[in-house]
């Protein structure tokens, strides 16, 4: 029987070696923390302030639908009733969302009940009381969420969002 030259005769001491260095670097990768979105340069990314809508213009749990920051990124202004991540108004309260899906691009559908939205698509479903945090399906971020301010007037305005919006390479205008 002949040989092969291309073998390589690697001894068990070699092979354990080899092992515990690839095990030790693999655990050293799962033991580091992600960093923060606060310690990510540019994770945040500032349009230009744009008026969205009022106070008076909310009703809770029912969706109002607006475009950010163009006519091509639809989305919605919700007044949740209780204070939530992200929340503005008097009862911080309110917030906003893209309403395309960070996956596919599916249009998202919000529902009241679980204060979800949710992709007919690929099923991924997004909390709107956690700040868009995607808690089901294939998508690998979570909702794009806008940066709210409300004046003394009760005008709200969107200044950015928190997440790269669905089919552009950069959240530049």
């Amino acid at each position: 029987m002949t040989r092969c030259s291309k073998l390589v005769d690697v001894g068990r001491r070699q092979f354990l070696r080899g092992g515990a260095i690839a095990a030790a670097g693999a655990a050293a990768a799962v033991a580091a923390p992600p960093p923060s979105r606060a310690a990510i340069p540019g994770a945040r990314v500032d349009y230009p302030s744009t008026r969205l809508a009022n106070l008076a213009d909310l009703k809770p749990d029912d969706p109002l639908d607006v475009a950010y920051p163009d006519d091509q990124a639809p989305g919605v202004l919700l007044k949740l009733g209780r204070k939530v991540e992200g929340g503005v108004g008097p009862d911080g309260d309110i917030v906003g969302f893209t309403t395309t899906c960070p996956h596919k691009g599916f249009p998202l559908s919000y529902a009241a009940a679980s204060r979800t939205f949710n992709c007919p698509g690929h099923y991924s479903v997004f909390d709107a009381e956690q700040g868009g945090q995607q808690v089901w399906g294939h998508a690998t971020q979570n909702l794009p969420q806008y940066v709210l301010r409300v004046d003394a007037k009760g005008d709200i305005y969107a200044e950015g969002l928190d997440e790269l919006l669905y089919g552009r390479l950069s959240n530049v205008l």
